[in-house]
């Protein structure tokens, strides 16, 4: 079996998705929620980036891979800086506490 860089980088994809999703769907706190948010993201630029070096186009993969990190880590910080403020008031961080939450 020949491993090339292709095929471990779809490996490694496929284990970001799948870790990712995991904690997705497990987690009940917020911060693990953003957290597996940002894996589901680098997963998405190392897609891209394999992608890029499948089709021979690395050039555009990788300025594609930058502005998805851009983006990624100002979802990152706003959900953070909600994150604590809703700590902060409510004094808690579960999602189901907060999704019963009404008015």
């Amino acid at each position: 079996m020949d491993l090339s860089l292709l095929n471990v980088g779809a490996v490694a994809v496929l284990g970001l998705l799948g870790v990712g999703l995991y904690g997705l769907l497990v987690s009940r706190n917020l911060i693990k929620v953003i957290i597996a948010l940002q894996l589901l993201g680098k997963a998405a630029v190392l897609g891209l980036l394999v992608a890029g070096k499948a089709s021979g186009q690395m050039n555009l993969s990788q300025s594609l891979a930058i502005t998805v990190i851009v983006a990624d880590t100002i979802v990152a910080v706003v959900g953070m800086a909600l994150a604590i403020q809703v700590r902060r008031q409510l004094k808690t961080l579960d999602v189901r506490e907060l999704a019963r939450l009404k008015g």
